[in-house]
């Protein structure tokens, strides 16, 4: 499959995501630590170009048109989930916490002109993704670190066949680690999953239901 063409709305959107996470990147490295904790939702702390570009690419080759994304924050990876889901009819379910985040995503998919392709669901997401029949093609869980295994047992039974996980920060932050591996070992056991860790971006693990 030939790579996808991104026209040019979508490109200056994500050329501003870009820059700000380049500026935030360099805030980050100039605090100590104690202060980056108290200004962690501050940040758009984004999955990053590689890891944005794989999901986009998986969406249009697997022609997935139900797509849930477990964690918005301000909106970088649901800009590529969105994209993707323009281009095969579907549709991205994205769930956040802040309402906050979700208007300035909102305001930054519409100059995109992708805002028809993503409804947003403000709440606690294990409260959320209960309310959801699904079933979905792929699923992005990219939220506190945490949450990953019980936002798993809710999503294992509503997934489609054939459907993709992709999990987040695998790899890093290295504060994530027990979790991580936690959600692996968990996806890796689950009835139906075959599973594979990418070195791309903080870590992708990418799971298939039979």
């Amino acid at each position: 499959m030939a790579a996808p063409t991104y026209d040019a709305a979508f490109l200056a959107v994500l050329a501003e995501y870009e820059a700000r996470a380049e500026r935030e990147d360099a805030l980050i490295a100039s605090l100590p630590e104690a202060q980056v904790r108290q200004r962690i939702d501050e940040m758009l702390l984004p999955v990053g170009a590689a890891a944005g570009q794989l999901l986009n690419l998986l969406v249009h080759e697997r022609q997935a048109r139900r797509i849930l994304e477990v964690g918005s924050s301000y909106g970088y990876s649901t800009l590529w989930l969105a994209e993707g889901a323009r281009a095969v009819g579907g549709k991205v379910i994205s769930l956040e916490l802040q309402r906050a985040k979700t208007e300035y995503a909102t305001a930054q998919l519409r100059r995109a002109g992708l805002a028809d392709y993503v409804e947003f669901r403000v709440g606690d997401a294990l409260g959320s993704l209960q309310a959801l029949p699904g079933p979905f093609d792929l699923v992005l869980i990219d939220l506190w670190k945490d949450l990953y295994v019980p936002v798993w047992e809710l999503l294992h039974p509503k997934l489609a066949p054939g459907a993709l996980v992709i999990a987040d920060n695998m790899t890093y932050p290295e504060s994530a680690a027990a979790h991580a591996q936690a959600y692996r070992e968990r996806v890796q056991h689950a009835r139906g999953m075959s599973s594979v860790l990418l070195p791309i971006g903080n870590g992708l693990e990418i799971s298939r239901y039979q």
